[in-house]
């Protein structure tokens, strides 16, 4: 998938899904310049390439009485295959964990976590975390306000199939 490449309109269609993923193909064909059928031709090659991996509605946090937002620093005693395997497994099915990272630096992962508050963040901690495979140490720290999230995958670096 490296080497794949991309003209100007399928950069075009994949900014616009981006933006909204509930385009028509015959509103995305008008948007991107295309007919309808070229059109869905392009976003069914992108999908089979798996540039696109799937369509997701984009929910608020706030509304669904998420209110807060907890990176997590995790760090693994073992830095064994089968240490860090299982505390992959283990984080993967975790609800909360909306997304874990391995990270280079003081920490081994990153976690990323929603819960409604403080308490559940707490009830999370304790009953939860510090009790997957391997964890050494956990340091939480707490998000005040959310400057950007969720922003589109940048594609101007791509190569293109112009060139």
């Amino acid at each position: 998938m490296p080497n794949l490449k991309l003209d100007a309109i399928d950069r075009r269609i994949l900014t616009a899904l981006q933006r909204d993923a509930r385009l028509t193909n015959v509103e995305l064909a008008g948007e991107v310049g295309l007919s309808p059928s070229p059109c869905l031709r392009r976003i069914r090659a992108l999908e089979k390439a798996g540039v696109i991996r799937g369509y997701h509605a984009s929910l608020d946090r706030a509304g669904l009485s998420l209110g807060l937002t907890v990176f997590v620093s995790v760090k693994i005693e073992r830095h064994q295959d089968a240490s860090a395997a299982a505390f992959r497994e283990a984080v993967s099915v975790l609800p909360d964990v909306i997304s874990c990272h391995l990270v280079s630096g003081e920490a081994d992962f990153l976690l990323q976590v929603v819960v409604p508050d403080l308490a559940a963040y707490e009830r999370l901690l304790v009953d939860r975390l510090l009790k997957l495979p391997s964890v050494s140490d956990i340091r939480s720290n707490f998000a005040i306000q959310t400057v950007k999230s969720e922003g589109p995958l940048p594609l101007s670096h791509l190569p293109s199939a112009e060139t």
